[in-house]
C-alpha cells in the first residue's frame, strides 16, 4: 500500500471531500476535509475514515494511521494560523 492507492480509497470513500495523504511502509498521515464532519465528534470522524481501512489494517498493509478528519471551515482556520 502506497500513498496514492490510500488516497484513492479514501477519495471513493469520500468523494466530496479534499484528500491528503503522506507517509510510507504502512505509517500514514490522513487530512479529510469534508463538511460531512459537521457537529460530529472526533471519534465519530475517525470511525468514519477506519470505515474504508479495516480491511487494510486487518491484512497489514496498513499499520498506523494518524487522521486528521475536519470541516473546510475548521480547516480554513487551521490553515491561517499554521496547525
Amino acid at each position: 500500500m502506497n500513498s496514492e492507492q490510500l488516497t484513492q480509497i479514501l477519495q471513493e470513500a469520500f468523494p466530496e471531500s479534499e484528500v491528503a495523504v503522506s507517509g510510507q511502509a504502512g505509517k500514514f498521515d490522513l487530512r479529510i476535509v469534508d463538511d460531512q464532519f459537521e457537529g460530529k465528534r472526533t471519534v465519530a470522524r475517525q470511525q468514519a475514515v477506519y470505515a474504508p481501512l479495516n480491511s487494510y489494517i486487518a491484512s497489514g498493509e496498513v499499520h498506523a494511521v494518524t487522521i486528521r478528519a475536519m470541516t473546510k471551515e475548521e480547516w480554513r482556520k487551521a490553515s491561517l494560523f499554521g496547525a
